[in-house]
């Protein structure tokens, strides 16, 4: 059984068990997130889809860990015109675990 569901604006495909990192959530470690906006469930042949979202439809997950991804380098340059800029970004995320899924 697996859903996909919609969290932080981008779409993960889940099942119970997953370990998902999803955009950054208010929540605290140990707490319990239900997630309602979810897309599509299936259990073997049963398929569910929603128009855009299936009523009733819900995915519990605890928040395992929070974090900061890797560094990404940004460089800006151009050639011959002694011009050159450099940052970094460090995206935060928030680790779930599955729990349950309901639809």
């Amino acid at each position: 059984m697996y859903a996909v569901i919609v969290t932080g604006g981008k779409q993960y495909r889940v099942a119970e068990g997953d370990v998902v990192r999803v955009e950054s959530l208010p929540v605290e470690e140990g707490g319990v997130v239900e997630i309602e906006k979810v897309l599509m469930v299936t259990n073997g042949d049963d398929v569910k889809v929603g128009a855009p979202y299936i009523d009733g439809g819900k995915v519990t997950a605890t928040v395992a860990a929070h974090g900061r991804g890797d560094k990404i380098k940004i460089i800006k340059f151009r050639r011959r015109k002694h011009s050159r800029k450099q940052m970094g970004h460090r995206q935060n995320y928030t680790e779930l675990k599955i729990t349950g899924i309901a639809g």
